[in-house]
């Protein structure tokens, strides 16, 4: 069985929207969720919206508990490179 509500749809389309059958039928997905409203449930993202996001979920800098050393300059030494990582016990490299 299919997870699909055909009974909700056809109430919808025949007795809501009052379309003949073969008008129903023809319809995609997309073009019943306009005609039906659905498209305008989830209302778009806002900036203000996005703050909040922002301010709920920050974003974070891993820090050396979080995956090692780290070169965040990215000023010397090329890939595999040890120049310029001062390691956690507080000496040189």
């Amino acid at each position: 069985m299919s997870g699909i509500d055909w009974r909700g749809l056809l109430q919808a389309g025949l007795h809501d929207l009052r379309l003949e059958p073969a008008v129903f039928w023809r319809l995609t997905p997309v073009e019943l969720r306009l005609m039906l409203g659905r498209e305008q449930m989830v209302p778009p993202l806002t900036r203000a919206r996005l703050a909040e996001l922002a301010a709920a979920f920050p974003d974070t800098r891993k820090g050396l508990g979080d995956g090692g050393y780290r070169n965040d300059a990215g000023a010397t030494g090329g890939a595999g490179s040890a120049a310029g990582v001062i390691r956690v016990d507080g000496g040189g490299v």
